[in-house]
């Protein structure tokens, strides 16, 4: 099977395997954001895989995806002492998850990801989140650009 038709697999796979290597994810997903079961406690922090989009370009293929990097909110029932801080760890959470999509960006744009072919097409914004789904969560979403081999030709 060439690497283009298997191009989708070794991508997420790669993706996943990457993510998980960090202390800050332990569980990875893939697919659309809605069929995440958000109510299991256990399985956060989390990276969350989203396809959005492919090109073709001649010898290329480029996947645009969105990764999500949560966690759950812990409010303490102290009082609050810090306004700038809060009585929860929502800013712990965003620097942890903001430090798994940077990672991710870096690895694809000159680490390992990139020499196994697996390479960064632009810049990447991170769009930071809290409260976003059914439970509170805070984390970062990052769009990524992967170019990899399209070794299918028209011969």
């Amino acid at each position: 099977m060439s690497v283009a038709i298997r191009g989708f697999y070794l991508l997420t796979e790669a993706i996943k395997e990457e993510l998980l290597s960090d202390p800050n994810v332990n569980t990875v997903t893939f697919g659309d954001i809605t069929d995440i079961d958000l109510s299991k406690q256990t399985i956060f922090p989390l990276a969350h895989i989203m396809l959005n989009t492919v090109t073709n370009i001649d010898n290329i293929l480029v996947f645009n995806i969105s990764v999500f990097a949560m966690d759950v909110v812990d409010n303490s029932k102290n009082e609050t002492v810090d306004i700038f801080v809060g009585n929860d760890n929502e800013q712990d959470i965003l620097n942890a998850m903001l430090s798994v999509l940077n990672k991710l960006a870096q690895r694809l744009r000159g680490g390992t990801l990139h020499k196994d072919k697996y390479q960064l097409d632009t810049d990447v914004i991170f769009e930071p989140f809290v409260e976003r789904f059914e439970n509170s969560l805070a984390g970062f979403v990052g769009t990524y650009d992967i170019m990899i081999p399209n070794d299918i030709n028209i011969c």
